[in-house]
């Protein structure tokens, strides 16, 4: 009889737990998700939807008896305070960067009592991640990259998303505000940041919403924009690059280094 460790009924806030926790065959474990849970497609088919991002339905989680919820970021805490008040154990984590991904990865395996599973996931996609960065190591130029998190007001992208663009290929036009945490640290006072940071390639990845690269290249001086000029206006789907899971070290770093090294191919 084998002995099974951990929490046993989890539900997940965000989609990178429930992405992890099925690639290390720990999905039976999860009894709700996020409703913008995308990843796996069958965990959306299978698991009840219980919570947003910023918000959460308490009863609902309490309903279905956990005895362990994971989350993201401090926009949850006050859904943590709420669930840790009704005596629920929550775990909140708050990475930002690659090398928290992994390390997010190694702990939730541990807490669930898979820790060489998660050991050895977290080596199959630093394999993926450093054989991408080989690829682009050599190259004879990198372009310069803007990537905007929204629109309303602009904002550029996280410490996560300035990364995988290096390691890609590219060079972050805003590598000082990749660094900052918090998403009002991250807006643009106006479009004129943009345009003195002469970005080669835009991407757009619009939380929740289509990007429009027509809208972008219509903003008052952005004709001037090299990137605008070549038409190098690509979106990056939000699901794969805005959370800090599995998805952004896999397809969000094969979509960001496609769009690189096409760019390459028409400007070297």
């Amino acid at each position: 009889m084998s002995i099974v460790h951990g929490p046993r009924r989890i539900v997940c806030l965000t989609e990178e737990p429930t992405e992890v926790l099925y690639a290390l065959g720990e999905d039976w474990r999860i009894v709700g998700i996020s409703g913008f849970t995308v990843r796996p497609p069958q965990a959306r088919r299978d698991k009840p939807k219980v919570s947003a991002f910023t918000s959460a339905r308490i009863e609902a989680i309490l309903a279905l008896k956990p005895d362990f919820v994971v989350g993201f970021s401090d926009i949850q805490a006050d859904i943590a305070r709420a669930l840790v008040k009704a005596g629920i154990e929550v775990w909140i984590a708050n990475h930002r960067s690659v090398e928290g991904i992994f390390d997010y990865i190694l702990r939730l395996g541990a807490l669930v009592g898979a820790a060489a599973a998660a050991q050895a996931y977290a080596a199959t996609l630093r394999a993926h991640v450093d054989a991408v960065a080989a690829r682009s190591a050599h190259w004879p130029r990198r372009p310069r990259v803007y990537f905007e998190e929204w629109d309303e007001p602009l904002i550029t992208g996280i410490g996560w998303v300035g990364e995988l663009v290096a390691l890609a290929g590219g060079i972050d036009v805003f590598p000082e505000r990749a660094a900052m945490p918090l998403a009002r640290d991250r807006i643009l006072a106006d479009g004129g940041e943009v345009i003195a940071r002469a970005p080669e390639v835009i991407l757009g990845s619009w939380c929740g919403k289509k990007f429009r690269p027509a809208r972008v290249a219509a903003r008052p001086g952005w004709a001037a924009v090299p990137a605008v000029r070549t038409g190098e206006l690509h979106e990056i789907k939000s699901s794969i690059i805005l959370q800090p899971g599995p998805a952004a070290l896999g397809d969000g770093l094969d979509a960001i280094h496609g769009v690189l090294a096409a760019w390459l191919t028409r400007h070297a």
